[in-house]
């Protein structure tokens, strides 16, 4: 029994310290510390082709994010254009229509302007009247215009503006300084600010 004993022993040894069993144990705990530590052969293979494939992703997101925000600058710069045409479309849409106008107001200045201010007695009631009457609509023409934006250019004595005068002579005139609108020949205006029609103006020069 002993003997027996004795050779369980040794062969019992002989297989724990066989070459085959050592090399197998340290495959083993090996691959048990990779698994441990969460790094396998194949995880560490498929770490290159995850760390491009994210890499493509962040470039795509980057240039699908610059692609979207140059579309809402576009829109808002649309936006913004139509909404600019639209409120001038309100605001300049009469403009044919207050040229055509402008001459009506002409014709009634002119008139009220030829009547003889000394005639405009109550000794002579139709003169009067018809005086009157002309005045008071060349001021209620005035009074609609006003209301629309239409503003009228009256700039005797002013500095000439290219933008809002047109220049029909140059010529030295007594008491005015050079460069000064000296007679108006025809009124201007201007609708919202817009120099509709320039005044027809003549401007004092230097002798």
């Amino acid at each position: 029994m002993a003997s027996w004993c004795v050779r369980a022993v040794r062969q019992s040894y002989s297989i724990v310290s066989s070459p085959a069993l050592v090399r197998a144990s340290s495959r083993l705990l090996c691959t048990a510390t990779q698994q441990k530590n969460g790094h396998g052969p194949e995880e560490e293979a498929e770490k290159p082709e995850q760390s491009a494939a994210e890499t493509q992703l962040e470039e795509q997101l980057k240039d699908m994010t610059e692609k979207y925000k140059r579309a809402l600058a576009d829109t808002e710069n649309l936006r913004t254009r139509s909404q600019k045409m639209i409120e001038d479309a309100k605001l300049y849409g009469i403009q044919g229509f207050c040229k055509d106008l402008l001459e009506v107001a002409d014709i009634l200045e002119k008139a009220t302007e030829s009547v003889p201010k000394e005639e405009v007695t109550s000794q002579n009631p139709h003169l009067k009247n018809l005086y009157d009457g002309l005045v008071m609509t060349e001021v209620q023409i005035q009074k609609v215009f006003t209301k629309h934006g239409l503003v009228k250019l009256n700039p005797d004595g002013q500095k000439f503006d290219p933008y809002e005068h047109e220049a029909l002579f140059h010529a030295p005139v007594e008491g005015k300084e050079p460069g000064t609108v000296a007679v108006v020949t025809k009124v201007g205006y201007k609708l919202h600010g817009r120099t509709l029609r320039p005044a027809l103006v003549g401007v004092a020069k230097a002798s």
